[in-house]
C-alpha cells in the first residue's frame, strides 16, 4: 500500500491543467519570438550580402576606371612635350629646305632653333646642370671623369665636358666634369 503522503507528493509534481496550458502558451510565444528573430536575421543577412556584392562591384568598377585612366595617362604623358618640340622640328626642316644658304644664315638658323629647343625643354621642366669652374663637386649632379692638378681647392669643378640635365629635381643625366685633385 502506498503512503498517503507519497500520493500528495505525486499530485504536487504534476502541474494543474491551467498551469500546463500557460506553460504551453509561454513555449509557443518563445517559439514565435525565436522564429521571428530567425526571419529578421535571415533578412538582415540577405541585405548585408546584397550590400557586400554592391560594394564589391563598385570597387571593381573603380579599379577598372583607374586602370583605364592610368593607361591613358601613360599613353599621352609625352603629348605636351612632343607638342613643344614641333616648332623646333619645323625650324630645322625650313632651314634644311634652303638650298643656297650661306654659312652665316645656317649659323643664325641653328642658333634660333637651339633657342627654341632650350625654351621647349624649360617649359617642360628639363633644366641644364652646368656647374661653373670652382664650384664644389656634387656627386648627385656631377660625374667626375678625371681628377687633374689645379690651383683651386680640391674636389671642385675644373671644367665641364658635357652639361647635365634635371627634370623636376630628378637627374636625367649628370654633368661630366673634371675635378681638382688634392695637392
Amino acid at each position: 500500500m502506498q503512503n498517503p503522503q507519497d500520493i500528495y507528493k505525486d499530485a504536487a509534481a504534476v502541474p494543474a491543467p491551467e498551469v500546463q496550458a500557460e506553460q504551453a502558451a509561454d513555449q509557443d510565444d518563445a517559439l514565435n519570438t525565436l522564429t521571428n528573430e530567425i526571419e529578421a536575421l535571415k533578412a538582415q543577412n540577405a541585405d548585408l550580402a546584397e550590400q557586400f556584392l554592391r560594394a564589391k562591384a563598385d570597387v571593381e568598377n573603380m579599379r577598372r576606371r583607374t586602370d583605364e585612366e592610368m593607361s591613358k595617362a601613360r599613353k599621352f604623358a609625352v603629348e605636351s612635350f612632343a607638342e613643344s618640340l614641333l616648332p623646333v622640328t619645323d625650324s630645322l626642316e625650313a632651314g634644311l629646305a634652303i638650298q643656297e644658304a650661306t654659312l652665316e644664315q645656317i649659323r643664325e638658323g641653328a642658333e634660333a632653333t637651339l633657342k627654341q629647343l632650350q625654351a621647349a625643354l624649360a617649359r617642360n621642366k628639363v633644366l641644364p646642370i652646368a656647374p661653373a669652374a670652382g664650384e664644389k663637386f656634387d656627386p648627385h649632379q656631377h660625374q667626375a671623369i678625371s681628377m687633374v692638378p689645379a690651383e683651386q681647392e680640391a674636389n671642385t669643378v675644373v671644367s665641364v665636358l658635357q652639361k647635365g640635365y634635371v627634370i623636376a629635381d630628378r637627374v636625367l643625366r649628370p654633368a661630366l666634369v673634371t675635378v681638382a685633385a688634392p695637392r
